[in-house]
């Protein structure tokens, strides 16, 4: 079950990841259930549209957590 998500959240992070406002990805619950989450740097609706609602059948949550930097 988990390389199902695993796979997903692979496949999801070479199709986001480069575009401009993606801060990164990664598995994560949403309402108690596993899904694979995009983390994005602002809420813009356009880059929003960017992002699969699903990959495989497992669902995509966005969630705008602003920049991220290296410590």
């Amino acid at each position: 079950m988990r390389d199902r998500f695993e796979d997903a959240c692979k496949k999801v992070t070479r199709k986001v990841i480069g575009i401009e406002g993606v801060t990164g990805t990664a598995i994560g619950l949403k309402g108690g259930k596993t899904c694979v989450k995009v983390y994005l740097e602002r809420d813009d609706p356009r880059l929003r549209a960017k992002v699969p609602r699903s990959v495989d059948g497992v669902k995509v949550d966005v969630e705008v957590t602003g920049r991220m930097r290296r410590w």
